[in-house]
């Protein structure tokens, strides 16, 4: 896929998560993904994160402290995936 690593992230989440009622133009780079923002729960989290390794190859631990902040925004993912990614190269 191709664009910025946001815009992927957006496709990404209406695509894995199955938002029938959202395009991801609709969602907003640095609005929370959580409870407000798009209202995604911790089931939506564990399969987020089952996507983002897959598509980006990046992996979160589930016991790390960071994770909510991490996944707290599509800006905020991709800061991490960035990140990750330049640690990996």
């Amino acid at each position: 896929m191709e664009g910025t690593i946001e815009e992927r992230l957006k496709h990404l989440i209406v695509d894995a998560l199955m938002l029938d009622d959202i395009k991801a133009d609709d969602i907003v780079t640095e609005e929370p993904l959580f409870v407000e923002g798009l209202g995604l729960d911790s089931i939506d989290a564990l399969e987020l994160a089952l996507a983002v390794h897959k598509e980006f190859g990046v992996r979160t631990q589930a016991d790390d402290e960071n994770n909510r902040a991490t996944f707290h925004s599509v800006k905020s993912l991709a800061d991490f995936i960035r990140a990750e990614q330049q640690r990996s190269e």
